[in-house]
């Protein structure tokens, strides 16, 4: 069983999710601003909650999950990410590890996503087996795309879901 990781970059701290983020990661997801290229609606506290555990949950099944992203000097929650498998029935996605970022809207524009991301890449080029992480991006959502640039993700396809036309890109390990 992989232990979720606790680590640092300039401006963060990445950490295990945990109780004293679940307020201001229930707060952020029933902000439509934040969901906006995520899901036609905010999401419900029972919903966030469902999702909540889902993200802490896939360590111990799967060696990789989510992580809370914190301000490193305050401690205050931003956003979160990780690595996940969520079964979405997206063919281009089965087998693979999924990449995912969301921050609270007042954190965008900030570089935090990149930063975050950068650490999160970093560990599992070290510690996972696959060679190959994909993410999927709402084309619309510029900042987002620009983000997976940054990180190495390059579009391999277009796919049509439910709420539109989502990007598939995919990353080797460097």
């Amino acid at each position: 069983m992989t232990k979720p990781p606790t680590l640092t970059t300039d401006r963060l701290l990445i950490e295990p999710l945990a109780m004293k983020h679940w307020e201001a990661y229930a707060a952020a997801w029933a902000d439509q601003r934040m969901t906006q290229f995520i899901s036609p609606e905010p999401r419900s506290r029972q919903e966030s909650w469902m999702k909540f555990l889902q993200g802490a949950g896939m360590w111990p099944v799967l060696g990789y999950g989510y992580l809370a992203f914190c301000d490193r000097i305050s401690g205050e929650y931003l956003g979160l990410g990780g690595l996940g498998q969520f079964e979405r029935g997206i063919a281009g996605l089965e087998g693979h590890v999924e990449a995912g970022w969301a921050f609270g809207y007042a954190h965008w524009g900030k570089g935090y996503a990149t930063e975050a991301m950068s650490a999160v890449l970093g560990w599992a080029d070290t510690n996972l087996p696959s060679p190959e992480i994909r993410c999927i991006i709402d084309i619309e959502n510029t900042a987002s795309m620009r983000v997976g640039e940054k990180l190495g993700f390059e579009l391999i396809e277009t796919c049509e879901v439910t709420t539109g036309p989502l990007g598939l890109f995919s990353r080797l390990r460097k």
